[in-house]
């Protein structure tokens, strides 16, 4: 059974990835020419380049050696083009150019006459260019893809051509990146496409699912006839659990939705296959991906106090912090060993108020229900340092971009009660880019835009739930998405938040890179250490937050200008190219994890996101987002959800409220997590916990399953060991020099081993 198995889920794989592959017609990767820098010339084909340096398009410029740079970079690519394509080709009248994605801006030159702008292509006789190049904040995510009849005068058939893109960085990442690439004749398979992010896979209760096969036609007049399979196969029990085909038409420019539903084991793991094949063409149309397996166990009903154990205040600041806890509700709440000054709510489970008196303080909480009650000590600090754990919470710009307002803040807090997130320890509600108005008060004071009425009722509604606020600037003149910064106004800013209540602020590098003097490490500080001293005049505790995509090494300095958590990378997008990339490249700088300091990966892309008002399901799998809990939970990550929480699915929220694999991102004894394996097809990260025991993370990062070992002499260990599996919340039983578990393709095994 296994290897026949294996047989037919590698043909199902090869006949999938193998549609694309035949069109590609140039390589790109490898070929490219760079230079930054500004010229007119750069997009002249009889330029000569062969002094540039190589580049790779499947990354930005960052991280090729270019680490400091924000400005303009020019690509260039020579290939042939050859005649043969349009006559091999299904259909003969058009070409398209795929270029990727490009951060952030891009002008696209074809032999030296321009052929696209940010995903728009340019008419031959340029009767569309705009007068000026234009592009959103979030024009980085738009595929450059720019399509040509086969008798535009810009192709040269048969002869070399050359491609020359501008791109245009304004801060962060810079230049083209991700993995689609190539030059091809336009074909039916461009026409034809099975959505998977319109009609995701619906969990729609115990042991139940839901696939949809939506194929859309956007040709305007070839209809597409044929036949349409659903095959859908436990990877776990190598078996195939349903398999069913039917005849589908779908004529020109609709869109065609089958339904199927199915019982299989919820806890196990399904790879879904849809094809389509058309009967007169003989072209077959294909995708695949996986159903979502819910690894964690329901919260018992007895109640189980969660979240953070240790809480840092300054003196005299006020305090507001609600005691997470699961159960049946209603709930009662105690607390012994307050400090002076702080009270607690028994209905409501919050503990609010001032303390002046430094110190450490054991509190002992309790909650009871009908069922029981828990019992947990937690310390509160009264000092010089808050946030002595990551930070865990919301924040809008991953879902909402810029059109967040008033109402979706409010729709954020109320969703964390409704679902039961703040009963797991998230706290913070935070607005990103997109509140402020275009014009400051008469006075200085900035002010919020019409789609925030009263920013001080805003956060007074978000703390009445024991919630607290977030909020958003740029020590540069203006936002990354075009609205005011806090250039020049930093002190008037900072009693502004203080004054509405704002818990929690992002500062975004953004425009003052316009301002800085140069790259040198003293530019890099001085807008954080004027905002941190204004802060601090400011008279409350506010997280502050540096936003500045890792330059200069900010894990090395970030405390020193008064940081609480740093951003060590550019954006994150919700593609295991990017989440991966960015979260295995977090060992340089794990070692500076701290309490109270915190390495910044970026948010996290699970759930419905898009960056404004247009959102689709992750892009993620289900078992790449249980690698990215399970990385940023060892890694100390500031966790911030960045989906919209309205349609927050059973599989999400379930990832979410995991207490056993969230107490290892909240452990207080913040030890940085090591690397202690790195091979082809995978990784194992390690992080010792306060209590001796030491949480372990096996990454699988190839295409199929691996059976991974964990060996203890590794950890310094020898002898029996207890194994916890934190996913599933469940005793593995004791093991002797080693572990080994079979991990599925880009997924993740956590585990906790006891002494």
């Amino acid at each position: 059974m296994k290897n026949s198995y294996f047989i037919f889920f590698c043909c199902i794989a090869l006949l999938f990835s193998c549609q694309s592959k035949n069109d590609i017609v140039i390589p790109a990767d490898g070929k490219w020419k760079f230079k930054t820098g500004d010229s007119a010339i750069f997009a002249n084909p009889n330029y000569n380049d062969a002094s540039w340096d190589s580049i790779s398009p499947n990354m930005v410029w960052e991280m090729q050696g270019y680490s400091m740079y924000n400005g303009i970079g020019w690509y260039r690519l020579h290939f042939y083009l050859p005649e043969k394509m349009k006559k091999n080709a299904w259909m003969k009248d058009s070409i398209q150019i795929i270029i990727g994605q490009v951060d952030d801006w891009d002008e696209t030159f074809l032999n030296g006459e321009i052929i696209g702008q940010n995903g728009v292509t340019i008419r031959a006789d340029r009767s569309n260019l705009p007068a000026k190049l234009t592009g959103g904040a979030d024009a980085y995510r738009l595929l450059r893809k720019y399509v040509l009849s086969v008798s535009d005068p810009r192709l040269r058939w048969n002869q070399e051509n050359v491609l020359a893109v501008r791109a245009i960085d304004f801060g962060g990442g810079g230049g083209i990146y991700g993995k689609t690439h190539f030059i091809s004749m336009v074909d039916l398979k461009d026409f034809l496409h099975f959505d998977t992010e319109k009609y995701p896979v619906e969990y729609k209760g115990l042991n139940q699912f839901q696939v949809k096969a939506a194929l859309i036609n956007s040709h305007n007049s070839f209809e597409f006839k044929g036949t349409l399979s659903c095959r859908i196969i436990s990877t776990d029990h190598q078996q195939t659990v349903f398999d069913t085909s039917l005849n589908l038409s779908v004529p020109p420019g609709s869109e065609q939705v089958k339904e199927f539903t199915l019982r299989t084991d919820q806890t196990m793991r399904h790879v879904y296959f849809f094809s389509f094949r058309d009967k007169k063409s003989g072209k077959v149309f294909s995708t695949s991906g996986e159903l979502p397996y819910i690894l964690t166990p329901p919260s018992p009903p007895e109640p189980r106090i969660n979240g953070a154990s240790v809480i840092g205040v300054r003196p005299g600041n006020d305090f507001l912090f609600y005691i997470p806890v699961t159960g049946v509700r209603p709930i009662t709440y105690k607390a012994q060993g307050l400090p002076d000054g702080l009270s607690l709510d028994p209905s409501k489970g919050i503990i609010s108020g001032r303390t002046a008196k430094r110190g450490e303080y054991h509190v002992v909480l309790e909650a009871s229900n009908s069922k029981g009650i828990a019992t947990k000590e937690i310390r509160i600090i009264v000092g010089d340092k808050i946030a002595l754990t990551p930070p865990m919470g919301w924040n809008s710009w991953n879902c909402w971009g810029l059109s967040v307002d008033d109402e979706k803040v409010r729709a954020a807090a109320d969703q964390f009660v409704n679902t039961g997130l703040i009963d797991h320890g998230w706290t913070y509600i935070n607005m990103d880019d997109g509140w402020e108005a275009p014009q400051r008060a008469r006075n200085g004071e900035i002010v919020p835009n019409e789609k925030f009425p009263d920013m001080k009722e805003l956060t007074s509604y978000v703390h009445s739930k024991g919630l607290k606020v977030g909020i958003y600037s740029s020590p540069g003149p203006l936002t990354c998405g075009g609205f005011l910064g806090s250039y020049q106004h930093e002190m008037q800013d900072a009693k502004s938040y203080a004054r509405w209540g704002i818990d929690y602020l992002k500062y975004d590098w953004c425009s003052y890179g316009r301002i800085a003097k140069d790259n040198s490490l003293e530019e890099l500080k001085k807008p954080y250490l004027l905002m941190r001293k204004c802060l601090d005049k400011a008279g409350r505790d506010i997280v502050f937050s540096l936003c500045q995509y890792g330059m200069g090494e900010v894990w090395k300095w970030g405390h020193e200008v008064g940081g609480d958590c740093w951003r060590t990378t550019g954006d994150i997008e919700d593609t295991w190219e990017s989440m991966s990339n960015i979260g295995f490249s977090q060992d340089v700088c794990a070692p500076y994890t701290r309490p109270g300091y915190w390495n910044d990966p970026d948010m996290l892309v699970v759930g419905w996101v898009g960056w404004g008002p247009s959102l689709h399901p992750t892009r993620l799998t289900p078992s790449e987002q249980y690698t990215h809990i399970t990385l940023w939970c060892l890694l100390s990550s500031p966790l911030l959800i960045g989906c919209d929480l309205t349609k927050l699915d059973a599989f999400t929220l379930n990832l979410l409220t995991n207490d056993e694999v969230l107490a290892v991102n909240q452990d207080p004894a913040a030890k940085p997590a090591q690397r202690i394996l790195k091979a082809e097809t995978g990784q194992i990260w390690i992080k010792p916990l306060e209590d001796g025991s030491i949480a372990a993370g096996l990454f699988n990062t190839s295409e199929k399953d691996q059976n991974m070992t964990l060996a203890f002499k590794d950890l310094h260990l020898s002898g029996k060991h207890k194994i916890r599996n934190l996913w599933r919340q469940k005793d593995e039983g004791s093991f002797a020099d080693a572990f080994e578990c079979k991990v599925p393709p880009h997924g993740a095994e956590m585990i906790r081993i006891f002494p």
